[in-house]
């Protein structure tokens, strides 16, 4: 058999073969088909001339096995010599084995150029029903069996030890070591860490004091890559707004004065502009400083740190977060016409960037081991707490995903790949840089998965992707109905996998209960204390059922 490369716009189906049935939209000829399957992992994606035999000659189009192989000449067949006609059985049956060979090589690989499975959606429904038992093993082991509180435990001697990780501490390069050793000691495939470059900056020494009308200290906590004050600090008079339409109508109010901001808490998204854009917008109408009032749904008169950015050619002022109480105190003063004077000292320093690290551990796939589900967390923190819950929490229910499958003796098609990012907390900087090296496999990359908003009771699952990807992990959560977390909630949220999301790669992030988590976000209150055993517990089991059995299913989830 061989097959010449030529290009042919001109296709017709022949009716003239007593093998070939008449519809384009397959093969009754088994020669034809057996051909098509046998070639398959051979032919150039080009169109070529494919000849069988004299009597058989096709066209390939292309590796979608509807349209792949057509003959445009096939004849004469049934007036063959029977000595021919012998040697075509003896070609069935070498054809034969080729079918089987084959069928066995690309068995749970996509056989249609767009990626979709040929299964029936009953056909994977009950593939997934197969993982019941699997499931069932898993949580048990997470909830209730030896590996009970074992991510609460863990994560907690790691915050006692390290404490808070900013990007470019020694807090945060202490973390890596720690987790690199850690994970090799698990037993876990492939650890290894990957060099990016990350932000440094550094919060100094901060001071605030209300002088007028009475002396009152305020709690603050500077925002990241503030600039600091001069040396003796700016002491000015303040000018309280609840929304920047407020400052652009009192422009000529602010020019010289510190601007507060007591914005109301809406929800995080919407709120948290104020945070990163306050001090660009106070620049543009003259302040010489900006406080913004803590991007937080409760408080115990604790600040909340967090990113915020400049802009270019607006002036850089020094800006930090003051406490919900103190901020509606100033703004009660001021709405009584009582003028406030403020002394602020901040000693902030930003400095080249430094070396870090993402680490990466793995469970490599029995079958597929070049395709990844990927499965994350964030391991740097802010300089305040322990990052306890945020990110501690994700990345250590991402660590026991791969432990809880290892002690199962459990191994997927594909591999589970492990991601603790750096510098999430300066706008997913070591995710991006992880990006740009691996995005030339990302048709091997399943599904992208974090978990970024706490690890309290589990709810379900955030999910990105495809009605038909949609519809197969919605029937993969019905495998968690033993412990009551079933919902599939419209997107998935994630600033590490958000790159990868907006390629078309489906992603994925835990869903919990957050009605306390900004209570303690980016605060001193982010410690262990606010982590409970028995949630982290359903938390691991839900993200390790759902990342195993996309990685153990026969086929990759449709794009």
């Amino acid at each position: 058999m061989n097959y010449t490369s030529k290009n042919c716009h001109a296709l017709k189906y022949s009716e003239g073969c007593c093998h070939c049935a008449p519809s384009r939209k397959g093969f009754s000829c088994f020669i034809h088909f057996a051909c098509a399957l046998a070639l398959l992992s051979h032919i150039p994606y080009k169109n070529a001339i494919i000849e069988s035999s004299q009597h058989h000659r096709m066209v390939w189009v292309g590796r979608d096995l509807e349209n792949c192989l057509v003959p445009i000449s096939c004849h004469g067949l049934s007036n063959r010599p029977s000595v021919e006609k012998k040697k075509e059985k003896k070609m069935k049956h070498l054809f034969l084995i080729f079918l089987m060979n084959l069928l066995h090589q690309h068995a749970g690989k996509s056989l249609r150029r767009d990626g979709s499975s040929l299964k029936s959606f009953e056909d994977i429904k009950n593939e997934i029903a197969g993982y019941t038992d699997i499931a069932k093993a898993i949580i048990d082991l997470a909830v209730h069996g030896k590996a009970q509180n074992r991510s609460y435990d863990r994560l907690a001697v790691f915050a006692d030890t390290i404490g808070p990780r900013l990007s470019g501490s020694k807090n945060l390069e202490a973390a890596i070591k720690y987790m690199f050793t850690a994970l090799q000691k698990d037993g876990l495939e492939n650890v290894h860490l990957e060099p990016v470059k990350v932000p440094h900056w550094e919060r100094g020494e901060e001071f605030a004091v209300m002088l007028e009308p009475r002396n009152h200290s305020i709690a603050i906590l500077g925002l990241g890559s503030s600039i600091a004050t001069p040396p003796e600090g700016i002491t000015a008079e303040v000018i309280v707004v609840a929304s920047f339409d407020e400052l652009h109508k009192r422009a000529q109010e602010a020019k010289g004065k510190i601007v507060v901001y007591n914005e109301p808490f809406i929800s995080y998204g919407e709120t948290v502009q104020y945070r990163l854009q306050g001090a660009v917008e106070a620049a543009k109408v003259g302040a010489v400083a900006s406080l913004i009032r803590s991007v937080a749904s409760f408080s115990i008169h604790s600040p909340h740190t967090g990113v915020q950015s400049y802009q270019p050619g607006v002036p850089q002022i020094p800006t930090a977060c003051i406490t919900v109480e103190d901020a509606e105190m100033m703004s009660r003063m001021s709405l009584r016409g009582t003028k406030i004077v403020v002394h602020l000292r901040m000693g902030a320093k930003t400095y080249p960037d430094s070396l870090s690290f993402n680490t990466v551990a793995e469970i490599v796939g029995s079958k597929y081991p070049e395709q990844v589900v990927l499965v994350s967390g964030h391991l740097d923190s802010w300089d305040v707490g322990q990052g306890a819950m945020d990110d501690g929490g994700g990345a250590f229910i991402s660590w026991e995903a791969l432990s809880l499958i290892k002690d199962l003796g459990l191994r997927p098609k594909r591999t589970l790949r492990l991601v603790l990012w750096t510098a999430e907390e300066q706008g997913g900087v070591g995710a991006e840089q992880y990006y740009q090296l691996h995005k030339e496999n990302i048709s091997n990359f399943d599904i992208v998965m974090e978990s970024d908003e706490g690890t309290f009771q589990p709810t379900g699952l955030g999910f990105s992707g495809s009605a038909k990807a949609r519809d197969i992990v919605r029937e993969i959560m019905t495998l968690l109905q033993p412990i009551n977390v079933t919902d599939i909630y419209d997107t998935a949220d994630g600033t590490d996998i958000s790159y990868w999301m907006r390629d078309g790669v489906p992603g994925a992030s835990l869903r919990n209960d957050i009605n306390k988590y900004f209570w303690f976000h980016h605060s001193q209150g982010d410690t262990m204390t606010v982590q409970d055993p028995n949630q982290m517990n359903l938390c691991a089991a839900v993200w390790t059922v759902v990342s195993y059995v996309i990685a153990d299913m026969e086929d990759m989830l449709p794009r």
